[in-house]
């Protein structure tokens, strides 16, 4: 750790972890399980499968497994005592394998689910507005400002999923006809 010139506090090193680091092999392998997977779900999807052959998912679990097994092994737990209370400090590798070893059947979700979408974008989209109107001015000058807004945003978003025309959502909202999703059975 080096030491700031004008203060005796200490600067942490901005270096970053390289991905060519043999140590970080796991990172890698895990970065093409998931990958592979992903292609596969693809695949049965356009095939018209509801789901993977057990045997197959059955392999790809056994390497998920196997891979964290070897990041374990490359970057084991810290154990040494820093003389402050708390949770001994890890690395961000260490932290990464945590995650994925506890959350393992939530990242696996969309193999076994093929509803499931593989990442998250769509669902940050739709915060992202609403993220953006309160950087923009704070809030909204009234709750019913808010609801109208959030009310919009969640039928065009929806509109959007079930991949229905969109340019069409505000003209029919605006003739009191909207597009609604179909009951379910």
């Amino acid at each position: 750790m080096a030491f700031s010139a004008f203060h005796c506090i200490p600067v942490r090193s901005t270096k970053k972890a390289d991905p060519e680091d043999p140590q970080q092999a796991w990172a890698v392998r895990m970065d093409r399980l998931l990958r592979d997977l992903h292609t596969t779900v693809q695949r049965a999807r356009a095939a018209g499968d509801d789901w993977l052959e057990p045997s197959e998912l059955a392999g790809y679990r056994a390497a998920y497994a196997q891979i964290i097994t070897l990041g374990n092994h490359t970057n084991p737990g810290g154990t040494i005592p820093t003389g402050k209370r708390g949770v001994i400090r890890q690395t961000p590798a260490r932290n990464l394998l945590v995650r994925l070893d506890r959350d393992r059947e939530h990242i696996l979700r969309f193999a076994h689910d093929l509803n499931v979408p593989f990442d998250n974008n769509l669902a940050e989209r739709d915060i992202r507005m609403v993220k953006l109107q309160q950087k923009i001015s704070g809030c909204w000058r009234t709750i019913t400002d808010a609801q109208q807004f959030l009310a919009l945003h969640a039928y065009l978003s929806t509109t959007a999923k079930r991949r229905q025309p969109i340019a069409d959502a505000p003209t029919a909202l605006a003739a009191r006809d909207p597009w609604l999703p179909a009951a379910s059975p």
